[in-house]
């Protein structure tokens, strides 16, 4: 039961009429919206002929949507409808552009209504992971239990054994708008490269399991730094635009390195943080360093294919791409996020 003051025009308005959750994922062209969303952009433009226009970009758990242009005759429409607030949205899915490029957007048929301050947590408006947190982190303490060498389990305790850490690093997503775009992603994701790294590890020729493990746990956790969860939703802080989360991850674990009472030897050190720093591959993709070791170079991968699962997953998910209801088995434009158009199968094998 929704029971929030809102603000209409300076009045306040008492809505306490049950609110029905809206998944974006499913909403068809047509449906009727009248939903709570936080709103993650806010882009005031400009006509050829120079008259105002305003575009929201609107988020609930599910997602996001753009709200189709407010003309100029009704911008009151959207007053106080600012980044970080929420608001009521009375209107309708609706679709604009060409064949093969269309995209869904939100049609507002009134004023919104933007709930006052401190009636509402915007963590409730944001992705987050479909799984229960505390499973995840049973599967990834059961995978720092197992590791045999030492010396790596004292290394990777430095950072998981720390109780607040875990706090932080359980609520940060696992990139802004990319791939783990969720409260939970970075954990979830940490968890998915650490099971495949392993399998790979455990098949292949002379790799060192334990290191993989270690490294795939560890691979991530300058995201930690370099993300932030807010009003506004997911955010690159000012560190991490300035250092970036490979090396922000390093910089923080060689921190921890530095201030164990059991110190580690230079090429312990050396090694761990190679993991963490060449990770994503090349130079051009973010890594100061290419994987120079068998361990590293099955973190990268590893790290790699969790990555492109989700968002092959995602983009199934993606109503653009494949409409609801619809049984088409291409998708109706190319993916942004992989680059390509997708083919979805129409039946289940068996």
């Amino acid at each position: 039961m929704i029971a929030f003051p809102l603000l209409r025009s300076g009045c306040l308005v008492d809505l306490s009429r049950p609110m029905p959750f809206l998944d974006l994922r499913r909403a068809a062209v047509g449906d009727r919206v009248e939903h709570e969303f936080l709103i993650r952009d806010r882009s005031e433009k400009t006509t050829r002929a120079g008259l105002p226009f305003i575009v929201l970009t609107l988020t609930n758990r599910s997602g996001s949507i753009d709200t189709a242009p407010i003309w100029s005759e009704k911008l009151e429409w959207a007053e106080g409808a600012d980044k970080g607030r929420v608001v009521r949205v009375i209107g309708d899915i609706g679709a604009f552009g060409d064949e093969g490029a269309r995209k869904r957007q939100l049609v507002i048929s009134a004023p919104l209504r933007v709930l006052a301050p401190g009636t509402f947590e915007p963590g409730e408006f944001l992705p987050r992971i479909d799984v229960e947190p505390e499973k995840v982190w049973d599967t990834i303490d059961k995978m720092r239990a197992a590791i045999v060498a030492p010396s790596i389990r004292r290394a990777v305790d430095l950072v998981f054994a720390d109780d607040s850490f875990r706090v932080d690093f359980e609520r940060t997503p696992g990139s802004v708008s990319g791939h783990h775009a969720q409260l939970g992603g970075l954990l979830l994701h940490t968890y998915e490269v650490a099971s495949i790294a392993r399998h790979i590890a455990r098949t292949v020729r002379h790799a060192n399991a334990d290191l993989v493990v270690a490294g795939a746990l560890l691979h991530d956790i300058g995201k930690v730094e370099a993300y932030a969860v807010g009003a506004e939703g997911f955010a690159h802080t000012s560190t991490g635009m300035l250092i970036g989360h490979v090396t922000l991850g390093a910089l923080m674990f060689d921190r921890r390195l530095a201030s164990a009472n059991d110190p580690f030897t230079p090429m312990q050190r050396a090694e761990l943080l190679h993991c963490v720093l060449s990770h994503h591959g090349a130079l051009e993709f973010g890594s100061p360093i290419q994987p120079m070791t068998t361990e590293a170079e099955i973190v990268h991968w590893a790290d790699e294919a969790s990555a492109k699962a989700t968002d092959m997953m995602d983009e199934f998910a993606d109503p653009d791409l494949f409409p609801t209801g619809g049984a088409a088995e291409l998708s109706l434009k190319r993916s942004w996020r992989l680059g390509r158009r997708l083919w979805r199968r129409p039946a289940a094998w068996d």
